[in-house]
């Protein structure tokens, strides 16, 4: 596993450095949804600093089996409002806040225990049915709304967009997120900050990173096809 977290990390590098990035505004969240606890902790002790987990009471179990490990635990998957108390209690990052009501229950519940719950709002960029994720137009109103919230801290956006063969069909989605994100920026909303962009898979983060990618999330890569 070791060989191909470092080969990830290395094609990560060339690819921020290609396109006159600095390597370190990329980081890997290796993509833990339904690994086990010990094929995870084998990926920490090969030099993976972030889990991405999007099921919540998959991801509790494996915190308490990982605790003592030194690594940020996102959320990364689709997160129902009753969810909200365990998730602010176990993720440093949720990527995938796409409704007033789910932020409304994050920032009560983070209250409850005193933590600024940094987020991210999930675009819908391709208006797809089968996705969550606010519309692209919908995007500001959503984010003023959260900008009220006294503890929760947005981060920046995510997507998921279409599933194409190809990394040049995707593309154009990336870069639609980017150019949403820097015309919010413009905005100057408070408690919002839109320096992270989470978006890039296996199949697709070069041309991802080359978009403006912060954050890349990459399971098959790392851990082989899911069973």
């Amino acid at each position: 596993m070791k060989a191909r977290i470092d080969s990830v990390k290395k094609q990560i590098e060339a690819v921020a450095q290609n396109c006159g990035r600095d390597a370190k505004s990329v980081r890997l969240v290796a993509v833990s949804k339904t690994i086990p606890a010990n094929r995870v902790q084998e990926a920490v002790e090969a030099g993976v600093t972030i889990l991405g987990e999007s099921y919540v009471q998959e991801a509790r179990a494996k915190f308490n089996d990982l605790i003592a490990l030194p690594v940020s635990w996102h959320f990364i998957g689709h997160l129902q409002s009753n969810k909200a108390k365990y998730a602010v209690r176990l993720f440093d990052l949720i990527h995938s806040v796409d409704s007033f009501k789910l932020a409304r229950e994050l920032n009560k519940q983070a209250a409850k225990v005193n933590k600024i719950q940094n987020i991210l709002v999930q675009v819908n960029i391709a208006e797809e049915f089968t996705k969550s994720g606010v519309s692209s137009p919908g995007t500001l109103k959503l984010l003023e709304d959260i900008s009220g919230f006294e503890n929760l801290a947005v981060q920046g956006l995510m997507t998921m967009p279409p599933f194409f063969n190809s990394p040049e069909k995707v593309r154009p989605y990336f870069k639609a997120l980017r150019d949403l994100r820097d015309d919010l920026k413009q905005q100057g909303l408070p408690n919002t900050n839109l320096q992270e962009l989470s978006m890039g898979m296996t199949g697709d983060f070069e041309a991802a990173i080359e978009e403006g990618a912060t954050l890349v999330r990459i399971g098959t890569a790392i851990f082989g096809e899911r069973r």
